[in-house]
């Protein structure tokens, strides 16, 4: 889920600064959100991991899985029926979801060959995340990933690759399809600009529009150089299919729901100030380096930078699972809400703030997620966006 970070792209430059103004910009804010570069999904396969909290990933994947076989199926025909096809699934993190994919598009093309009556291609399957990834947890489940798959008839090759998504990471027009779930709404680093923007680890209702400005201009930043590096990297009539968490349309920009997880977490925080566990100062050095866009922005970026066609854009609910209950499971629902944003948010949150406080901080946020379970105003989607290689 998150292939990105500060060591491995640098903003563009702005006109009227000096290359070397910008790049000394850079490392300064690199230098104060520190905490970035320990970015990843939280390891192993305990009670707080990724792997055990990932069943809303696993949601996602399913709901965007017509739009995931229908790209299969028009490559194969575009493609001829190759005799070779290589993958990658770019901020695959660890657990059980990172062969998920991989096995649906395994079977796509195996089904759909035997469907032609075409001999099935041999597939490069790469796995790619940061480097802090868990990728030991993720390579003991091969042999699982293998015993599923054994009657496939599709022979195919399993490999990491570790890196940063918003730097190269393959040799020129060598990939066929791509694939990544909610992996682009994480940004290369903390935008510029936040610093009136108190008390909040993202934009909220009460932020300042420069917030939103700030964290907007990075996610163009950061989805161009996505685009143009996979188009280096991509052989023409390839695909892409992208899951990310965005926003449904709204008139006020800065508007987020009352219930929203970056919301919480910062109530959270802000009562553990109160508490004199944490200070008001940390708490307004912290950001999460994050950005949900909404369908006009992913378009419009595409458009820009001008390599890939859009396919197919939908937005799905977010689903957490937890809408519509009443009181007496509201509590669990905050509880398991907790888990999932402590497992993509625990080595972000533990960089900045220490261990000490990790337990009471989820212990608030599970709290405040049940006095928001009846929330019906969501402003979170789910985006899956294919794209064509011109």
């Amino acid at each position: 889920m998150d292939s990105r970070f500060t060591h491995s792209t640098r903003s563009s430059r702005c006109d009227y600064k000096t290359k070397n103004e910008s790049n000394s910009g850079d490392e300064d804010r690199i230098s104060k959100y520190s905490f970035v570069s320990a970015l990843c999904m939280s390891g192993g396969e305990g009670d707080n991991s990724y792997s055990t909290n990932s069943l809303l990933q696993r949601r996602a994947l399913s709901k965007a899985k017509p739009i995931l076989v229908k790209n299969i199926k028009e490559l194969m025909m575009d493609l001829n029926f190759p005799k070779y096809i290589k993958v990658a699934d770019l901020g695959c993190s660890s657990g059980q979801n990172t062969f998920l994919a991989m096995s649906e598009i395994i079977n796509t093309i195996n089904v759909f060959c035997q469907k032609w009556n075409q001999n099935p291609p041999e597939i490069d399957c790469c796995l790619n995340d940061l480097p802090n990834n868990d990728f030991n947890t993720t390579f003991k489940l091969v042999s699982s990933f293998k015993e599923k798959n054994f009657k496939s008839k599709v022979p195919y090759f399993v490999s990491g690759v570790p890196g940063s998504f918003y730097s190269r990471l393959f040799p020129r027009e060598s990939l066929h399809l791509i694939h990544s779930s909610y992996g682009l709404h994480w940004l290369s680093k903390v935008p510029e600009g936040l610093e009136k923007n108190k008390m909040s680890v993202y934009i909220t209702a009460s932020s300042p529009l420069s917030a939103y400005k700030a964290y907007l201009k990075q996610f163009q930043r950061d989805f161009t150089t996505f685009l143009k590096l996979r188009s280096e990297e991509m052989v023409s009539n390839g695909r892409m299919v992208l899951t990310f968490i965005g926003r449904n349309n709204m008139d006020n920009p800065l508007h987020r729901d009352c219930c929203h997880f970056w919301t919480l977490l910062s109530k959270s925080l802000h009562d553990l100030v109160i508490e004199g566990l944490v200070s008001a100062s940390k708490v307004d050095s912290f950001y999460m380096p994050f950005y949900d866009p909404s369908k006009k922005e992913v378009k419009e970026i595409v458009g820009k930078e001008g390599s890939f066609e859009i396919k197919d854009l939908e937005a799905h609910e977010y689903d957490l699972g937890h809408c519509n209950q009443d009181g007496s499971k509201r509590s669990k629902s905050g509880e398991n809400e907790a888990y999932y944003i402590r497992a993509v948010s625990e080595p972000l949150l533990v960089a900045h703030f220490g261990n000490a406080i990790i337990n009471r901080l989820f212990s608030k946020f599970a709290y405040h997620v049940s006095q928001h379970a009846g929330c019906r105003n969501k402003t979170t989607i789910s985006l899956v966006v294919s794209l064509t290689r011109k």
